[in-house]
């Protein structure tokens, strides 16, 4: 069975930065594809940021473009989020995605990131 397990959620204030990670408990090369989504209260998950396996094409919603960065480590099989110059609508619970070549679909537990202005 497949886990995905983020962590680094937690606290800070606007301009500040986090770094997320997702390990997951097999091979990421198994995977076509890993995203990080998020959720606020109230409002339905949404994509922040994805990255394939072959060839690493990084894909990020407007909102966070300049400020995010996707990446992934294949040794460590870990994917991580650097978020810069946080905001407070960036407040939500964030979640690791990945799909694998069939097509299946994983998801994380999350992990809180709250933004104070």
């Amino acid at each position: 069975q497949v886990h995905l397990v983020e962590s680094g959620g937690g606290l800070v204030q606007t301009g500040g930065s986090l770094r997320l990670s997702c390990a997951a408990s097999g091979n990421i090369l198994s995977f076509q594809s890993m995203a990080w989504y998020r959720q606020a209260p109230g409002k339905p998950r949404d994509l922040v940021a994805s990255i394939t396996t072959g060839g690493g094409r990084t894909n990020y919603a407007d909102y966070v473009k300049g400020r995010f960065t996707i990446s992934r480590d294949n040794a460590m099989n870990t994917v991580a989020l650097v978020m810069n110059s946080l905001k407070p609508e960036d407040t939500a619970f964030y979640y690791c995605f990945a799909r694998n070549y069939l097509y299946k679909e994983y998801w994380g537990h999350g992990t809180q990131v709250t933004v104070s202005s």
